[in-house]
């Protein structure tokens, strides 16, 4: 499978996670950022080996060969992003970029000593479950801080926004995963939360509530 086909995978399988359905064309196009025609010819190299199921001008979705295939590029994605900030002290809103590179390697064997190496891990750096050897994930039970109310409180366990700006921000403001995060004040006005994080008061806009996992505590 070439580097391309891979990202095509990849692609289709976390719009469908996120969206629970079929995806377009255009929505792929609009992800990749290329042209629908471009993606309609990838689509059709993708069908022609069982890896999708595809018909013009209708949705797309994954054959299981497909599914499996593209949680294995999933899986290492996110093991390189695990071994680059607990061995090499990247921190997490460096890794996405070189990940993205090195989950193209196409040894099993390499990825599979990987795993074990690193104790196999279940979640990346971001919260983001870990597909196993199989394909198999672990979910978490979690939901956005912005859900919470008043006297609530959660631990830090995922990020929506997986971008470097909102990751150097949550640095900033000393939100990491494990971050018991306590609701004190929600503003009626512009839905802002008052929050403690580790013991430090602190406000934040409703967006960043709204890209923050917490799991209740």
């Amino acid at each position: 499978m070439t580097f391309s086909e891979e990202n095509y995978l990849k692609t289709i399988y976390h719009l469908t996670t996120l969206l629970d359905s079929e995806v377009s064309t255009n929505a792929i196009a609009e992800k990749i950022e290329t042209k629908a025609s471009s993606v309609t010819d990838m689509l059709k190299k993708l069908a022609d080996k069982g890896l999708i199921n595809y018909k013009k001008y209708q949705g797309v979705s994954l054959t299981d060969n497909g599914k499996l295939a593209a949680k294995m590029i999933v899986r290492k994605h996110r093991l390189w992003e695990v071994f680059l900030v607990e061995k090499l002290d990247f921190s997490w809103d460096e890794v996405h970029d070189i990940a993205e590179q090195l989950e193209h390697i196409q040894s099993d064997k390499l990825i599979n000593r990987l795993d074990d190496f690193l104790g196999n891990p279940t979640e990346d750096p971001h919260g983001d479950p870990i597909p196993d050897v199989n394909g198999r994930i672990i979910k978490i039970e979690k939901q956005l801080l912005s859900e919470l109310t008043e006297t609530q409180a959660g631990i830090c366990v995922g990020v929506k926004d997986t971008s470097s700006e909102f990751l150097k921000y949550l640095d900033k403001k000393g939100i990491a995963l494990g971050s018991k995060i306590n609701v004190i004040a929600i503003e009626t006005f512009d839905q802002s939360v008052r929050i403690k994080v580790d013991g430090n008061e602190l406000m934040v806009s409703h967006k960043i509530a709204g890209n923050l996992f917490v799991k209740l505590v």
